[in-house]
């Protein structure tokens, strides 16, 4: 007897069908792009793929069939392979993204002057709560104040209209500390290099008036200096050329007070975040942009050509889409992994050492997963290669003696 048994790769499609079932994104797609009554798939279930695509196995975004008929596509998800044509899994219409969105950006810091800031009253900023996340005691870490105004941006041409946006000044102890030690040691060294100046000044090295002030600039410079630096070039009886020089106290005073300060602008009407959850929604930022990384190397999509602008925007909702259940997949093991103990786990890399695992890792290990198939009677089995498997299944949720994520 011949029994016919076909094996194919799993990976992380189980987890990603779970995630974007729990998301809907299925139903959301299909909400914003009714599907065609004619189409054998509609939008949403073509999303769904694709993004476990990114998922499982970056590559160009074309031939998509030819994965799904290697991969346990059809058993997890319901789709056929040979639906997935190139032109049906390149994008879907572009009414479903908004063109609207907020933003956050801080101010540069040249575009503000010191004595805007010095005039400011820190006591009527509002304390924020939130600590800076440094590996300092609680009461040895920065807080924050926040006050509130109106920056009036012009437009590239007279004609245009000036642009109105809401500003975030912020005050941090933690950058006014660093900003009176930084300019504490500027003026210690430029102090030191200035009296050494003015001890050579009419000797071999500065005998000329431009080549001591020559050597001032450049002191200026290099320990920036320059806008608190009093200098006088004169000559001695004898003709050669003095220096006398001072710091200007009361400019010193206005870059003190300026001490801690910054701004940010942001769209967000205050009907929707006070001027402390700008900042808050700032300071989370960079949890973001972390996954820039992510986002052009785990799931990075190989060149491909495509037909319309419309549809490269499209494939980048795509990846925006399974950079989201990319970092859901590393949230869920990480918090699971938090209740039940100090956030880590062996088994991720050799010598059994324990480490907080990444949504990187965590797929890397699911990727070897594989469904044997051995006919219509028989269920499919799950064939595991390694016990760090099931521990990362367990962590998210997926019971393998029940698969519900099964279509078969």
């Amino acid at each position: 007897m011949i029994e016919s048994v076909v094996t194919k790769r799993l990976g992380a499609l189980p987890v990603a069908a779970e995630f974007l079932r729990q998301l809907d994104v299925a139903g959301i797609v299909d909400a914003l792009c009714p599907p065609d009554p004619r189409a054998e798939l509609t939008h949403g279930q073509v999303i769904e793929v694709l993004v476990a695509n990114r998922l499982t196995a970056p590559a160009p975004l074309f031939r998509v069939g030819d994965w799904a008929r290697s991969w346990a596509v059809e058993e997890v998800f319901g789709v056929e392979a040979d639906l997935l044509g190139d032109d049906r899994a390149s994008g879907w219409p572009p009414t479903a993204a908004s063109r609207e969105v907020d933003f956050i950006a801080p101010v540069p810091a040249s575009k503000i002057s010191d004595e805007f800031w010095a005039g400011l009253d820190l006591q009527q900023a509002a304390p924020v709560d939130y600590t800076a996340e440094r590996d300092l005691p609680p009461e040895q870490r920065g807080h924050y104040r926040v006050l509130q105004d109106i920056q009036r941006i012009p437009g590239p041409r007279k004609r245009d209209p000036v642009l109105q946006v809401r500003r975030i000044l912020v005050h941090s102890t933690g950058n006014a500390a660093g900003q009176r030690q930084a300019r504490t040691k500027r003026l210690a060294k430029a102090t030191a290099e200035l009296e050494k100046v003015q001890r050579g000044a009419g000797g071999r090295y500065y005998n000329t008036a431009e080549k001591l002030a020559a050597r001032v600039g450049a002191i200026a410079k290099t320990r920036r200096v320059a806008s608190c630096l009093r200098t006088e070039i004169g000559t001695d009886e004898e003709g050669r050329p003095t220096l006398a020089w001072h710091f200007d106290e009361q400019v010193l005073a206005v870059q003190a007070a300026a001490d801690g300060w910054y701004a940010l602008i942001a769209s967000r009407p205050i009907e929707q975040a006070t001027p402390a959850q700008v900042l808050l929604d700032y300071k989370g930022q960079g949890d973001a942009e972390r996954r820039y990384g992510d986002f052009k190397g785990t799931l990075a999509v190989t060149p491909v050509f495509v037909q319309h602008n419309r549809r490269v925007a499209a494939l980048v909702q795509v990846i925006c889409l399974a950079l989201l259940v990319f970092c859901l997949i590393e949230r869920q093991v990480r918090q699971a992994l938090e209740r039940d103990g100090d956030g880590t786990m062996p088994g991720i890399y050799p010598g059994r050492r324990r480490v907080r695992p990444t949504g990187r890792i965590i797929l890397h290990h699911l990727g070897e997963l594989q469904l044997r198939i051995r006919g219509a009677t028989d269920p499919p089995t799950i064939i595991l290669s390694q016990v760090v498997q099931v521990d990362l299944l367990d962590l998210l949720g997926l019971d393998l003696r029940r698969p519900r994520w099964l279509q078969t």
